[in-house]
């Protein structure tokens, strides 16, 4: 295969998804020729509209939509180099997927799924080609996030891993970060949260609103700028320390899904999807929440594009300016 690091491969984007959109415009910004596959009617290229609408509007920046086309069978897929899958967090619907693109893709594609718990080996066992499979985690809004993880094991062709890194880094405007342990660490990270949190809510401890609270207005107020590490750092990272050796024997250790969270979801609960998770939704709350939140995220993006790099660098500029 070409080199990925050039902007003339197709890629054909498997998914139905508010993820599947918001990646599209982020391939679409980038001048990258994509194909939506969808064997169904789907709301995908509403949303992708929708996207390329708000970037206009808010960038002042007009998408080539003529690099879009849709197709619902795979006539044409041996145009395609690369292969973008979101799928549920399912094994089986993840295996199925990539079977059906093996069939039909050329045996030197790349093919990146996304996948928050399930082994990368475990997706490559029943594959035709396992050095060209990777996994692909990224965040929604991705025209308008850097997080991008990528997952690798000793199975993975580096050279495709490597080119595919270089793609997401100069021309999808991420910042990924190549996992070699064939899972990846981000949905652990988080479940690691989240249990605490369960735990908390469960036992009395706080309200659902006190742990948000906690979230949005402590770490929610620093991560954007240093993440976790570099943060222990800036407040004296013996001092964490101390804390954690006290802490860490008392957080929780459950490894079942709350009574409380398993409730909401046998109850149908499916978040703002159906205005009913741990919290209750009015009619026309849902559209308000999701436009602030399409806001905020253009908004937090100039933010983290600033702090800190490139403002240590324009810093820098101004102090050698200064001295001539």
């Amino acid at each position: 295969m070409d080199s990925l690091k050039y902007t003339h491969h197709r890629i054909l984007l498997k998914g139905t998804t508010k993820l599947t959109a918001s990646i599209a415009v982020c391939l679409l910004r980038a001048k990258q020729q994509v194909t939506v596959f969808d064997d169904s009617p789907s709301p995908v290229m509403e949303r992708i509209g929708q996207h390329v609408r708000d970037v206009a509007e808010r960038l002042g920046e007009q998408i080539d939509t003529q690099n879009l086309s849709y197709i619902k069978s795979f006539d044409d897929a041996k145009i395609y180099t690369i292969a973008i899958v979101i799928t549920n967090e399912n094994a089986d619907e993840k295996l199925a997927a990539i079977k059906e693109l093996e069939e039909h893709l050329p045996p030197d594609a790349l093919i990146a799924i996304t996948s928050e718990s399930i082994a990368l080996s475990c997706l490559q066992k029943f594959a035709k080609c396992p050095a060209r499979i990777i996994g692909v985690n990224w965040a929604e809004p991705a025209h308008t996030t850097y997080f991008m993880e990528i997952i690798t094991n000793q199975n993975t062709d580096p050279q495709l891993a490597e080119d595919f890194c270089y793609l997401a880094k100069h021309q999808w405007q991420k910042d990924p970060y190549v996992l070699k342990s064939d899972f990846g660490i981000r949905s652990k990270m988080m479940s690691a949260l989240v249990r605490e949190a369960s735990y908390l809510v469960e036992n009395n401890y706080v309200t659902v609103e006190d742990i948000d609270r906690a979230c949005r207005n402590d770490a929610g107020y620093y991560l954007p700028f240093a993440g976790n590490l570099r943060y222990m750092d800036l407040m004296g990272t013996y001092m964490y320390g101390i804390v954690m050796q006290d802490l860490n024997p008392e957080l929780s250790k459950n490894t079942q899904i709350p009574l409380f969270c398993q409730q909401l979801i046998d109850g149908g609960g499916k978040g703002m999807s159906n205005r009913k998770g741990f919290y209750d939704y009015e009619e026309g709350e849902v559209e308000q929440w999701e436009q602030t939140f399409r806001t905020f995220s253009y908004q937090i993006q100039q933010i983290i594009y600033k702090y800190p790099f490139k403002y240590m660098e324009q810093e820098s500029a101004v102090a050698v300016n200064a001295t001539i």
